[in-house]
């Protein structure tokens, strides 16, 4: 018989508890509590994330099951359905938000030199969203079509570690570019994403935060070729230019010069066109790192 540390609790021991005190704290997550604390709220949410539970009274039966561990688990409170369905109506949810950010910063401390697959000083990032289908007689608030309801999940992920550095969840009906409304670009940094993000006004102000982007173009791309570079055709590169938008609005929305990258990918037999601000690193490179997202 093993008498040692459940294999929950030895996970649970990698957390930063005086971390979690001090978000509790902050918001006064245990104000008038009497026996479940925030803590045992989140020890119980991340035994249900870590086994797969389905639903609160899933997450009870499973805990119940093992009472005589719970202690050892580190879970003081009474673990109830309706104790459980309580805290998370009413505890502030910064808390466990503030919580997961730390939590972040230190696992990309922990990956920070990780190799990426290109040669690449600056920090990359990946922008891109997923849809969750829901039913929408019991989540009305989440419309997407007529008779279809979802929320959308929108993620900003770091390529070097694969960890999400920001995470917002909205409804299906929510285009992906309203996101970069609401995000921070850092100084320095690349940001790689598809089509569906290409809105020159808000490239723009990417670009204006000194960050840079890499994208592909639309098919209904219209430019104006202004300089080429030599390119090494072997390597599935077709042209690297420079190149100035056509069109009032466009022009209006992004006044300055983006760089066109073309490029042949053998795997899937397609021409990739990329578009970037970033005019000093290699055109593979630019090709590559969108493979990386």
């Amino acid at each position: 018989m093993n008498s040692g540390k459940t294999v929950f609790s030895q996970l649970m021991d990698c957390l930063p508890s005086y971390e979690f005190r001090l978000c509790v704290d902050r918001y006064q997550g245990n104000y008038k509590m009497k026996s479940f604390s925030c803590w045992d709220q989140f020890l119980c949410l991340a035994f249900a994330q870590l086994t797969y539970r389905e639903s609160l009274r899933d997450i009870e039966t499973c805990l119940r099951a093992a009472g005589e561990k719970l202690y050892h688990m580190g879970i003081r409170g009474k673990v109830s359905r309706n104790t459980l369905a309580h805290a998370n109506e009413v505890r502030d949810w910064r808390i466990y938000q503030d919580f997961a950010q730390v939590l972040i910063q230190n696992a990309r401390e922990l990956h920070q030199n990780d190799p990426l697959a290109v040669q690449l000083d600056q920090t990359a990032y990946a922008l891109d969203s997923t849809v969750i289908d829901l039913c929408l007689s019991l989540f009305p608030w989440a419309k997407f079509r007529k008779r279809k309801g979802a929320v959308k999940l929108h993620t900003l992920l770091d390529l070097r570690a694969s960890i999400p550095t920001a995470v917002i969840v909205t409804t299906g009906a929510v285009h992906d570019v309203n996101i970069m409304d609401e995000l921070f670009w850092e100084p320095g940094s690349i940001y790689v994403m598809d089509r569906g993000y290409v809105d020159f006004s808000r490239l723009f102000r990417i670009h204006q935060d000194s960050a840079f982007f890499v994208t592909r173009a639309k098919k209904n791309f219209r430019f104006q070729r202004l300089y080429s570079h030599p390119v090494d055709k072997a390597t599935g590169l077709r042209c690297d230019q420079t190149v100035s938008l056509c069109g009032f609005y466009a022009q209006k929305d992004y006044p300055e010069k983006l760089r066109r990258v073309r490029y042949f990918d053998q795997q899937t037999n397609k021409a990739l066109v990329f578009l970037t601000n970033n005019f000093t690193l290699p055109p593979l490179t630019i090709a590559q790192l969108y493979r990386c997202r």
